[in-house]
This record gives C-alpha cells, sequence and structure tokens, in this order.
C-alpha cells in the first residue's frame, strides 16, 4: 500500500511549531506533498529538510516568506523536476515556487507524483487574473505529461468544485475560488472525453460527502469551529492511479495551519 498524504503549511516552521513532525512519524506515509512552505532554502533545518525519515526536495519562491512546495519520500525518486521550466512559456509562476515532481520510472512503468500550489486570487483583481493564467499554463502541462505518463497531482488548487465543496457556496459565487470560470476549468480537467482525463480522487471514494470533505476554513468569523469550510486540496491522478485508490482521510484532530492533511492509501508499491 502507498500512502500519499497532501498538506498545506501555511508556513513550515509555523506548522512544525504546531506538531508536524510528531504526526507525519506516526502517519508512516510513503510520500508527503507540502505547499505554502514559506521559507527559504536556508531556512530549512536538518529536521524540516528531512521528515519522518524522508528526504525532501524542494521549489522555493524567490520572495521570502511567500509560496514554495515541497516533495518528501521515502523512495529514491528517477528523476526529480522543480518548476515549469518551459512548460510556462510566460515564464511568470517559477519565481512564486509552485511545483516540483519526482519520478519513479522503471521498466514498464512512468510514474510521477507532484506537489503543486495554485495561485489564489482572493486578495486582488490582478492576482485573480495571474490565476487564470496559471490555470492556462498549467493544464496543457498536464495533458502532455498525461500522454507520456502516470501521475498524481497533490496539492493546494484554490478551486472549490462543486456546491458540495463549500459550506456558503451561494454567498461565494462572485468569490475567488468558486468562480465560474475556474469551476468551468476544472470540470474540463476532469472531463473524461478531454485531454487531461484526470480524476478527482477523493471524490471518487466520498461522492456523497458535503460537511466533511473540507479541507480549508478562513481565519475568520469562528469558520473552523463551525465548520464553515471549503475543499480545495486535491489528489488529481490519471484513471490508471485513481483506480488504486483504497481510502481516503482528511485529518481534523490536530490543526498544523488553516488546512487539513488529506491522505490517500493507494493499492500499488514503489
Amino acid at each position: 500500500m502507498f500512502r500519499l498524504v497532501s498538506l498545506n503549511l501555511n508556513g513550515i516552521r509555523s506548522a512544525a511549531n504546531k506538531g508536524l513532525l510528531p504526526w507525519a512519524e506516526a502517519l508512516n506515509a510513503d510520500c508527503m506533498g507540502v505547499q505554502e512552505l514559506k521559507a527559504q532554502a536556508a531556512d530549512l533545518t536538518p529536521s524540516l529538510s528531512n521528515i519522518a525519515g524522508m528526504p525532501g526536495h524542494f521549489h522555493h519562491a524567490e520572495k521570502k516568506g511567500y509560496s514554495g512546495v515541497g516533495l518528501y519520500s521515502r523512495h529514491e525518486p528517477s528523476d526529480v523536476i522543480v518548476g515549469l521550466g518551459g512548460n510556462d512559456p510566460t515564464g511568470e509562476f517559477d519565481p512564486e515556487g509552485r511545483y516540483v515532481e519526482m519520478r519513479f520510472d522503471k521498466p514498464g512503468r512512468k510514474l510521477s507524483i507532484i506537489s503543486c500550489y495554485f495561485p489564489s486570487g482572493s486578495s486582488s483583481e490582478d492576482r485573480q487574473q495571474a490565476k487564470f493564467r496559471f490555470l492556462d499554463v498549467i493544464r496543457p502541462h498536464l495533458a502532455r505529461l498525461r500522454e507520456d505518463r502516470e501521475f498524481i497531482l497533490i496539492g493546494d488548487v484554490n478551486i472549490a468544485h462543486k456546491e458540495a465543496d463549500l459550506k456558503n457556496w451561494k454567498g461565494n459565487l462572485k468569490n475567488s475560488g468558486f468562480l465560474p470560470e475556474e469551476r468551468a476549468w476544472m470540470t474540463a480537467l476532469l472531463d473524461p472525453a478531454g485531454d487531461t482525463r484526470l480524476i478527482d480522487v477523493y471524490r471518487v471514494l466520498h461522492p456523497d460527502t458535503t460537511d466533511a470533505c473540507y479541507t480549508w476554513w478562513s481565519n475568520r468569523g469562528q469558520a473552523r469551529a463551525k465548520n464553515v469550510g471549503w475543499r480545495i486540496d486535491y489528489h488529481l491522478a490519471t484513471p490508471g492511479m485513481a483506480q488504486l485508490a483504497r481510502q481516503a482521510q482528511i485529518y481534523k484532530e490536530q490543526w498544523f495551519s488553516d488546512h487539513a492533511p488529506l491522505t490517500i492509501d493507494y493499492d500499488f508499491e514503489l
């Protein structure tokens, strides 16, 4: 069994101070994807660059205290891809530290695990437009990847796809994260007849959950206490990998950040 967890840390040093490391030890994951490191390479002490016996690979943002993603794995990858590189013709997003991919290729199999942090558009219209540009970049990249290999993308997508994926959907129809254009993008990404044909793995395992499915809560208005949440953290997999998913858990017994970890067990081994 392959245990894969995704967690937006909202600052790795902050999350470590809230108990991330012993929790990760007990979880015994094979691979952990994290987003919003909010740290540079020099900030990562040995206890943060290697968690629970899993060495990490990171894509840091150039701006201090901003964004950044990482992948920890107890299995040695055959290759590590840091950043989108030439797959982002705009060159806009690699300085923001949004993409790291581990490849576990062997004869007869090409497999990638990706940690990705999609932009949030909630702070301004400029950032919303940047988010749309990122969506325009990442989808064709995933379509090309899909033609060549199996993969699971884990991360904070900053989009709630359907009404069941957030508490106050009626009040958020004009807000970033639930805009019609964002939801249509997600629908196209998951379209079985489309070019990416990815699977929302949590929804395959839990097609009907509402209040239990949320992975992020605002720090305002007692949102967490009232469970006024959003499901914006995903495992997005090619069909060959998605069919191997067996169980999912959103961990809410401790809080390491404003997001909850999403763990899914897959029936395969590296």
